[in-house]
């Protein structure tokens, strides 16, 4: 009777225990099939007063419309939020990842090839076609595009206008020219004022790889494979670079943090960075209007090399694993990929240029700049932008990226040219197992 009472005990028990997860699921398919259910996005990204100003504001208009929608951003550092990523992916253990994840745009394809259904295609979701197409590009791995681009890394030649005319130049001077004619004004500028013409940190290419990026060249080759050896368009930005040093054209900074003072304690002329600089050049008050912007040098006898290059970037892309994944896609569609107000308001704000590309019929980007002498910046970045010829990438980016800053350092401090783009292709493909 005991073990006859046991199996009747043990039968109710499954048939409740079945019932209970019966109506959880049906709870929870309710829920998903109401369009008025709480819903909650959590978005990792970095630097508040840009990207989580960004989804603040985007969050406020989205809003209007879905208003049981709510938002929580969280502050991650860039370093942290590819790790964390990696880290999750890596052991099967998403429950601690986002809905929607702030990308660097260096990082995406390694991403989305390492961990192919690790997140989700936004093709006939979002209409890419409206986008500058060296985003797009960015974001595209195995004939499928997993971004929402964002921040445009569109670069421009930013310099100080008062010693330009000091020396007897003008801005127009630097418009359309090549890296030759650069050097040629810097010595003028050199001889009559006494000031250096650039400066950049010394542990960071990102100057080689701008001058690559302007060719649409990188230094890996399409299949993926190391290109710095016989690399021609990297042995002319290496001359390029070499030149400046060797004329005394080069303020070499210490670190990010003097690079960024020299630009506002007035040590040099110019920089030549992402559009995103602009907030750091302007929090020097005293400099208001002696500063314009105009675009990069190109280089001479390559083709493919125009005056438009890059720098930096992130994009936006949401996770496989993401409860809400049709809200977090219809989330990106609604703000960063169509509203013109969005924008309106974190231009002005944050400097926070975007490459959605209707954007330029904003008010905010056809304002006159005081700053930049009543220069309509912004305006005229969103039309480099268009200009901007894509680069792949590659899985191996990052180490590439890394690969070229020691060889740069190495060349600068003595080492040949041949022998230290030896050493990082050598390297690089130790990593890649080649």
């Amino acid at each position: 009777m005991k073990k006859t009472g046991s199996v009747i005990m043990l039968a109710l028990l499954s048939i409740m225990l079945a019932f209970s997860a019966c109506t959880k699921k049906q709870e929870a398919t309710e829920a998903a099939a109401d369009p008025n259910a709480p819903v909650n996005l959590t978005i990792w990204a970095w630097n508040p007063r840009f990207n989580i100003f960004a989804i603040n504001e985007a969050t406020k208009i989205y809003q209007r419309k879905h208003p049981n929608v709510t938002v929580s951003p969280v502050e991650i550092e860039w370093g942290d939020v590819q790790q964390k990523l990696i880290t999750a992916l890596s052991s099967n253990q998403t429950d601690s990842l986002p809905d929607i994840t702030c990308a660097s745009d260096y990082a995406i394809v390694k991403n989305m090839t390492t961990y192919p259904n690790a997140f989700l295609p936004v093709d006939g979701i979002i209409n890419l076609a409206e986008f500058a197409q060296f985003k797009v590009d960015a974001g595209k791995v195995n004939g499928k595009n997993y971004i929402v681009p964002f921040d445009s890394g569109t670069a421009g030649t930013f310099l100080r206008r008062d010693i330009v005319e000091q020396a007897g130049l003008k801005a127009e001077d630097f418009d359309n020219i090549t890296w030759d004619r650069y050097i040629e004004l810097g010595k003028i500028i050199k001889t009559k004022t006494g000031y250096p013409l650039i400066s950049w940190s010394n542990n960071d290419p990102y100057i080689l790889s701008m001058m690559l990026r302007s060719a649409g060249s990188w230094v890996l080759k399409d299949d993926g494979t190391p290109n710095f050896v016989d690399n021609d368009v990297l042995n002319k930005s290496i001359d390029i670079v070499r030149r400046l040093v060797s004329e005394g054209l080069v303020l070499l900074a210490s670190d990010w943090n003097s690079y960024i003072a020299s630009l506002n304690n007035g040590s040099v002329v110019s920089t030549i960075n992402g559009i995103w600089i602009v907030a750091s050049i302007t929090a020097e008050p005293s400099q208001t209007g002696k500063w314009f912007m105009t675009n990069t040098p190109s280089l001479a006898g390559v083709p493919s090399s125009g005056n438009y290059t890059f720098q930096g970037g992130s994009s936006w892309a949401v996770l496989g694993n993401s409860k809400h994944p049709d809200v977090a896609l219809d989330y990106l569609k609604e703000t960063f990929a169509s509203s013109v107000e969005l924008y309106e308001i974190i231009l002005p704000s944050a400097g926070a240029v975007g490459t959605w590309l209707p954007a330029v019929n904003s008010t905010a980007y056809h304002q006159s700049i005081d700053y930049f002498g009543g220069q309509k910046i912004y305006e005229e970045i969103m039309d480099y932008a268009s200009r901007v010829p894509p680069v792949k990438y590659g899985v191996f980016s990052l180490e590439a990226q890394e690969a070229l800053g020691r060889a740069m350092n190495e060349i600068l401090q003595g080492k040949s040219v041949a022998d230290a783009l030896g050493t990082a292709q050598k390297n690089v493909s130790f990593l890649m197992g080649l």
